[in-house]
């Protein structure tokens, strides 16, 4: 009768196998559970080795013994509104009529124009309205109003649909010390390595010696060999301007944390959604560095990319299609991006969207065509484990 159960834990990530099965149905049988709480500890005893599958585990267990559906997330955590649960919500109110979006259907190049226009003519502050630049309304000028794929002006991101941006430049500085618990991610990092003989020969290679020595009838014959070091280099390319990785700041700056830790020859660039004629060196992104200079380097360098892969369609594949004026290219994103895969062998996306909502969540479409560009992982440990493979050469488990 828990054949489903061991099925649906396997669809939420924990590896139940036959053996787990077989013990726990032999304690059911033995007596061993008496009650819902001690059938709860045991299956967790049968069925979790790891505590990272704690979650997973209790979501599974609530959903097929209660039928309540858990997000992954905690309460409050800015990420339950990427989970199904909230999606699912949103589109049954948006068909009741509870939620009314306002769309601007104009090209970015319009939308400009018509922005500059607009505040040409305004003479005092607005709140509210279609027209001027303010807050509120159904304006495509502004912020905090019910207005998409417009041009926001300061203020804060509500539903992260605006084409344009204009204001303040929000950053992370995600160099800043702080503590957290990624020895598991250090560890993983480790396996990413490219030695190389470097040096003069001073090293004792044993295992030659003894051959040459044996070919030599047993006259000692000393190898030596240089010295094998790490030379790997690591370009890293972080999104750091928008409100759609806030949710993802720290786990952003642990993995930064870890590179930065790691790996000797380790440059790190930002960008503000995708990437177009050039990067940033400073995380306020006020340091312009040309893509040109970084197609200039050693094909060999493993390249990086940290982003949630979502944007409007615009900003990927339209010339001037940037949300940012500062970052408008006459060549569109996709074909910067494909000159950097095409340069560099190894190459792989960490997005810290978890996988299970890439298909479905918000900026799905931009996501997927970026995958066709780059090998995506999500920054889980399991992700990081694949993309370590990928930048090795191999492939991922």
């Amino acid at each position: 009768m828990f054949l489903d159960f061991v099925h649906l834990l396997r669809e939420y990530g924990v590896p139940a196998n036959v053996d787990n099965a077989l013990d726990f149905i032999k304690g059911l049988r033995r007596g061993l559970v008496n009650s819902l709480d001690e059938l709860f500890l045991f299956a967790r005893l049968c069925f979790v080795r790891r505590v990272e599958l704690y979650d997973a585990f209790e979501r599974a267990f609530a959903e097929y013994f209660f039928g309540v559906l858990l997000p992954p997330v905690a309460e409050g955590d800015p990420a339950l509104f990427e989970t199904r649960q909230f999606r699912e919500w949103l589109r049954a109110a948006v068909a009741r009529g509870e939620i009314k979006p306002v769309t601007h259907a104009l090209t970015p190049e319009e939308l400009m124009k018509k922005f500059w226009d607009t505040v040409r003519e305004q003479t005092e502050a607005h709140h509210g309205g279609s027209k001027w630049v303010g807050t509120g309304g159904t304006s495509p000028f502004g912020h905090s109003g019910a207005a998409e794929r417009g041009v926001r002006a300061f203020g804060e991101s509500a539903r992260k649909s605006a084409l344009k941006t204009v204001g303040e430049r929000r950053y992370v500085d995600y160099s800043d010390a702080q503590t957290l618990d990624g020895a598991n991610w250090r560890t993983a990092l480790d396996a990413l390595k490219m030695l190389k003989p470097a040096g003069a020969p001073d090293q004792l290679d044993v295992d030659q010696t003894i051959r040459r020595t044996a070919q030599n009838g047993g006259e000692i014959e000393l190898v030596f060999r240089k010295e094998l070091r790490d030379r790997i280099e690591i370009l890293v390319f972080i999104d750091n301007g928008g409100t759609s990785m806030a949710p993802y700041v720290d786990l952003t700056r642990l993995l930064f944390q870890k590179l930065r830790d790691r790996f000797h020859r380790c440059t790190v660039y930002y960008f503000h959604n995708t990437i177009y004629e050039h990067v940033y060196s400073d995380p306020q992104r006020t340091r312009v560095v040309g893509l040109a200079k970084i197609l200039e380097q050693e094909p060999d360098a493993r390249l990086i990319f940290v982003g949630d892969a979502s944007m409007a369609p615009e900003e990927l594949y339209s010339a001037y299609g940037a949300s940012s004026w500062t970052d408008e290219s006459p060549v569109a994103s996709a074909v910067h991006l494909k000159r950097l895969r095409d340069r560099f062998e190894r190459s792989v996306w960490l997005n810290p969207i978890p996988a299970e909502y890439w298909k479905n969540g918000r900026g799905a479409w931009s996501l997927q065509k970026i995958r066709e560009i780059f090998p995506m992982e999500d920054l889980s440990l399991g992700g990081l484990k694949n993309a370590v493979a990928r930048l090795n050469g191999g492939k991922p488990r």
